[in-house]
């Protein structure tokens, strides 16, 4: 267990400060996050990553209204069974329109849009979404808990269960391979939970005893038969199914859900979801709801501690700064600058100060690595490549003499890019 010292240092509410990262404004309101250019740069970061992974696995990514008719919440069941947790309806043209705080009934919209056959099933709809919930004043805390969020949702429509179970799988796959880029490890930085409704509450949850029965079964069964330690949690489930929730502590030692996979049994029914079948006939499509990287603000959050700031090098707002020794060698570091953001590589100028002092602010700055320039740089068309972190090399440089974090070693600005643009490839944690 982190020591109170630790945990005031990781808090990524205190560092989000210190970094510049975000900020809230009473003007602007409570819950409602603001982000400076650093913390918009690791959101971009997070938003295009999944994006491309989820396009790998063969995800369709759409762009859907931050409102509807209220409507359409009355069709999925979201109101009134979520109306506490939602804003007030907002009148125009004597119609009722709602912030959305969920994607599903858009993204069902969608699918209805044109028939479907079985050949293209499972459907994996999926969209980076704005969502605004209304959080209780008590309950906000930075970014983990906010009062609008973009959540990395997707909604998969299978032809069968056995498509939608396979689907669950594939979906946890996605979630550990997420985890496992952040340096996540299963059972020390996060747990499943298996999150069960209540027969007896039939005003929290969609009334079906037998299908509640089953799909719980069903998710109980994959997670054995994958091998996966879960705990079980009563009056836990989304409202339409049973779901698999992954769960995380924060800094302070409090647990909340970060991504979670869900097992949809009533929205086909209220949406009529159905596929042409390979006999020709019209049939029932199964559902399936995922987020594999969760709210954007909530992840931000949770990095932000296990990292206490200091980001992977793909991650970090700023990856290198640059440090002329005196003025005469600026115009050489102004040439490094060019290069290496026409390579992609978020770099900036420290100048001003002595270069003692300009060290130690990127050190506070947690920038991943500097480059100082001085005489001998000039004069060999060359940078000298400092890491943040030392560690352990097999030599002078490390191993297979490059420099690694925390080493020294003047290379030519071409080397430097290249093993910044490996390093960020890779997403090394």
């Amino acid at each position: 267990m982190a020591d109170e010292h630790e945990m005031s240092d990781r808090d990524h509410k205190k560092l989000g400060r210190e970094l510049d990262l975000f900020t809230f404004s009473d003007s602007v309101g409570k819950g409602l996050p603001l982000f400076t250019p650093k913390g918009a740069t690791i959101r971009r970061e997070l938003e295009r990553f999944i994006v491309d992974e989820e396009i790998k696995r063969g995800y369709l990514h759409v762009k859907t209204p931050d409102i509807a008719k209220l409507d359409l919440y009355r069709k999925s069941g979201h109101y009134p069974h979520y109306k506490d947790s939602m804003y007030a309806p907002i009148v125009i043209d004597d119609e009722e329109f709602m912030l959305r705080p969920m994607t599903c009934p858009h993204h069902f919209e969608l699918y209805l849009s044109r028939p479907h056959s079985y050949r293209e099933l499972p459907m994996r709809i999926a969209e980076l979404a704005q969502l605004y919930r209304y959080e209780q004043s008590g309950e906000l805390m930075g970014l983990q808990r906010v009062r609008t969020f973009c959540l990395a949702d997707a909604h998969i429509i299978c032809a069968s269960e056995e498509q939608a179970v396979e689907e669950v799988g594939k979906a946890l796959d996605l979630i550990e391979y997420v985890a496992g880029i952040f340096g996540l490890a299963l059972g020390d930085d996060y747990h499943y939970r298996l999150s069960l409704g209540d027969r007896a509450n039939t005003e929290k949850y969609y009334k079906n005893d037998a299908a509640w029965e089953k799909s719980e079964d069903l998710l109980r069964k994959h997670l054995v038969k994958r091998g996966s330690k879960f705990a079980e949690a009563k009056d836990e489930a989304a409202f339409y199914g049973p779901k698999i929730d992954v769960q995380m502590k924060n800094v302070n030692g409090k647990e909340d859900t970060a991504f979670t996979v869900q097992y949809d049994f009533c929205m086909p029914d209220r949406f009529d979801l159905t596929y042409t079948g390979e006999d020709g006939t019209q049939k029932r499509a199964f559902v399936i709801h995922r987020s594999s990287i969760g709210a954007i603000e909530r992840i931000m959050a949770f990095l932000i501690e296990k990292y206490a700031g200091a980001f992977p090098l793909w991650l970090s707002p700023v990856q290198v700064k640059i440090l002329p020794v005196s003025d005469k060698h600026a115009n050489y570091a102004a040439d490094i600058l060019k290069s290496l953001s026409e390579a992609g590589i978020r770099a900036e100028i420290s100048d001003g100060d002595s270069l003692g002092k300009r060290i130690r602010a990127t050190k506070l700055e947690k920038v991943p690595y500097t480059i100082v320039v001085g005489d001998q740089e000039v004069a060999d068309s060359t940078a000298t490549l400092e890491g943040r972190d030392p560690v352990k090399g097999s030599g002078p440089h490390g191993a297979g003499g490059n420099p690694p974090a925390g080493g020294r070693k003047a290379l030519s600005v071409a080397d430097i890019i290249a093993r910044l643009q490996e390093e960020i490839r890779t997403k090394k944690a």
